[in-house]
């Protein structure tokens, strides 16, 4: 559990720093390719093409598609329509996320979920009530694409690790993760990217080096080991820390005119969401150790 606290520091900057300097200014699909790319090169050196599997490494690289190719590709674009603290509380859904994909992957369903998303649906319209529009809506909608993908690529690689033989080391093998996000983002980028929005200060040139060596290269494979030694209730909460952590720096050091009355309505709001959640899901298992009379 110490390496996903540890990991949620590190990140508790990254929101503040993609939405106040690159987003709106630096292209998103550039920015996701810049990040990307420099990870894949950090881990690049130490990956062993014979030795390993190729079933593996195509389901490696099919995982960091989802949980970062396509994740980053809708998180960044929300900087657009939302600010620093709203996309942070919109990402208290990932653990909803997190525990009903374990379920269908488990082949178990709980309907109770449902409730705890729309409780946490209301939280995010409470916090912008006055000035729901169009763009707010395509924000909301982006960031629950983006913690879907990052909830299905965490469980993904949880169990894959569970249930894989091999003497490789993790360090070994998760440069296939980052592989898989590049062949997504490269065309995407050529596609839909704006070469006309390229970053054009040192700042924002440090600011994607970070993101991309630190954050996301040493940021994700510590995560997703991290998440290999814990429970998946452990993971989901753990998604969570950083919602507060992240909130807090973007206040203290970039906004300070943020409303804070409505982020804290708003906010409790979606924490009684994740409460009731997290209530559901130990009422269930409290279920399930409960012997039936014959």
């Amino acid at each position: 559990m110490w390496i996903l606290l540890a990991m949620t520091g590190l990140w508790a900057f990254s929101f503040s720093l993609i939405g106040v300097y690159l987003a709106g200014q630096v292209d998103a699909w550039f920015s996701v390719l810049m990040r990307i790319t420099l990870a894949m090169l950090v881990f690049l050196p130490f990956i062993k093409l014979r030795q390993t599997p190729k079933p593996l490494a195509l389901k490696l690289m099919a995982i960091g598609a989802c949980q970062l190719g396509v994740m980053y590709g809708l998180y960044y674009q929300s900087f657009l329509h939302l600010s620093v603290p709203e996309v942070l509380l919109f990402t208290v859904m990932t653990p909803i996320y997190i525990a009903l994909i374990n379920d269908i992957l488990e082949r178990r369903f709980h309907p109770t979920y449902i409730i705890s998303a729309i409780i946490a649906v209301a939280g995010a319209i409470s916090i912008r009530y006055q000035g729901i529009d169009e763009g707010f809506i395509q924000g909301f909608l982006l960031v629950q694409g983006a913690n879907l993908c990052f909830g299905l690529g965490q469980v993904a690689y949880k169990r894959l690790m569970a249930n894989t033989k091999t003497e490789l080391p993790q360090l070994t093998l998760f440069g296939w993760f980052f592989i898989g996000a590049f062949i997504v983002v490269v065309p995407c980028f050529l596609l839909l990217g704006n070469t006309d929005k390229l970053p054009t200060t040192n700042l924002q040139w440090g600011i994607l080096v970070y993101l991309g060596v630190i954050a996301s290269g040493v940021g994700y494979f510590a995560w997703n080991k991290g998440a290999t030694l814990v429970n998946v209730g452990a993971l989901a909460v753990a998604n969570n820390l950083l919602i507060p952590a992240g909130i807090l720096v973007n206040v203290l050091f970039w906004n300070r005119d943020a409303d804070i009355v409505r982020l804290a309505i708003g906010g409790g709001i979606i924490l009684f969401a994740l409460y009731l959640n997290e209530w559901f899901i130990k009422k269930n298992k409290r279920a399930k150790l409960t012997p039936t009379k014959a």
